[in-house]
């Protein structure tokens, strides 16, 4: 249901800045803090696909419910069970995913106290910018988490539901309602997320290119 961008995997060519002084600048020092949050975010890309998969497989569940009559009772009810336990797989990603961002986000705080110490004003500005964009993108994804979270509660109680026998057709169509807005929301704050990465990925770039670090950029 969401597909997320990523921080891109940076590889070092050179430095063209003087690599062999003995105490590192401050821009250097916050490309290590930068590409750290990079790696840290790995587990976070990790989940994007089989996220994507459980969500597939729960969608095929419920096509193949709402198919179903009432006089299958018993097959809906298995059917209900199998979502919630995918449901609940999902739940376990979304928990992982959470983790990965915020091990990210501690690594990217420690840039803010070498901003100060940079000289060049230019390339103080952009390193400043870069601060803000990617506090940004992390406000934006705890948003988005609970967004998710809150989808996920709503799917479970509608299988739950969906397996009473004395379910009224009004109640089914109020959840259905509940979790389109669920999800439209979760689309709204998925775009959001994925343009401020955009925006954070070029001026990544840019800020490299003024503290003078050469980089090869890889997807």
């Amino acid at each position: 249901m969401k597909k997320l961008k990523v921080i891109l995997v940076l590889t070092v060519i050179t430095f063209l800045i003087a690599a062999c002084q003995q105490d590192p600048s401050p821009e250097e020092k916050m490309y290590d803090h930068l590409e750290k949050t990079v790696e840290l975010e790995d587990e976070f890309v990790a989940q994007q696909e089989p996220m994507t998969s459980l969500e597939e497989q729960e969608k095929k569940i419920y096509d193949q419910i709402i198919e179903l009559g009432t006089s299958e009772m018993d097959q809906i009810q298995s059917l209900a069970d199998d979502a919630i336990e995918l449901i609940n797989e999902r739940r376990e990603l979304l928990d992982s995913e959470k983790e990965s961002i915020q091990a990210a986000q501690e690594e990217f705080a420690k840039v803010e106290a070498l901003i100060d110490e940079i000289e060049g004003e230019e390339t103080k500005e952009k390193a400043e910018q870069l601060n803000s964009t990617m506090k940004n993108r992390y406000e934006v994804y705890d948003k988005l988490y609970g967004a998710y979270s809150n989808a996920l509660k709503l799917d479970e109680e509608l299988y739950t539901m969906l397996k009473d026998e004395e379910l009224s057709k009004e109640d089914l169509e109020a959840q259905i309602e509940s979790i389109n807005t669920s999800y439209d929301e979760i689309f709204t704050l998925t775009e959001e997320f994925n343009n401020a990465t955009d925006q954070y990925n070029e001026i990544k770039k840019e800020f490299y290119d003024l503290a003078g670090i050469q980089i090869e950029y890889e997807s």
